[in-house]
C-alpha cells in the first residue's frame, strides 16, 4: 500500500493545529500516562490504524507497561486485569470512536464520574478525539509504520 499524499508537506498549519492538540494532551493534560497510552492503543485498534498501533504500542513497552496489559487491549471487557478506571477510559474511547453507532451512551459516561473530575472528563475526550484525528490522517493517507527487522 502506497502513501496517499504527504500530508505535512501538503498542509503543515492543519498539521501543526493537531500537534498543538496532541502536546496539550501529552504535555500539559496532566492525564496519567497510562490511561493515554490505553485509550490511544485502543481507538488506533479500533479504527484500524496500524503506523498508530505500531507506534503507541512501542510507546507504552517503553514507559514500562507490560505485554499482557498492552495484548489485551483488544478483548479488555473480558479481561479482569483492568481496574475500574482503566475500564470507564476504554468503555468511553469505544463509545466515542464509534459515536455513529453508539451515540456515547449515558452508561459509559456513567463510568467515568466516580474516577474523573469534570476537567479531567473534558481532557480525555480531547485526548480521544485527537488520536482519532491521527487515526483518520494515517488510514485515509495510507501511512506506512515500519517494519522491523526482527519480522
Amino acid at each position: 500500500m502506497d502513501p496517499r499524499i504527504d500530508y505535512m508537506k501538503a498542509a503543515p498549519d492543519a498539521v501543526k493545529a493537531v500537534w498543538a492538540l496532541e502536546e496539550f494532551v501529552s504535555r500539559d493534560s496532566g492525564l496519567d500516562k497510562r490511561l493515554l497510552h490505553l485509550l490511544k492503543i485502543r481507538a488506533s485498534l479500533l479504527n484500524g490504524c496500524a503506523f498508530c498501533v505500531d507506534m503507541h504500542v512501542k510507546e507504552a513497552r517503553k514507559d514500562g507497561l507490560g505485554d499482557q496489559w498492552i495484548v489485551l487491549i483488544p478483548a479488555w471487557r473480558e479481561s479482569g486485569l483492568y481496574d475500574a478506571r482503566e475500564r470507564a477510559v476504554l468503555a468511553w474511547t469505544d463509545a466515542l470512536t464509534n459515536v455513529s453507532q453508539t451515540g456515547a451512551p449515558d452508561a459509559d459516561f456513567d463510568l467515568l464520574k466516580p474516577h474523573f473530575s469534570d476537567a479531567e472528563i473534558t481532557k480525555l475526550t480531547v485526548a480521544i478525539g485527537t488520536i482519532n484525528i491521527w487515526n483518520r490522517m494515517a488510514v485515509g493517507f495510507r501511512l506506512q509504520h515500519a517494519i522491523d527487522p526482527t519480522n
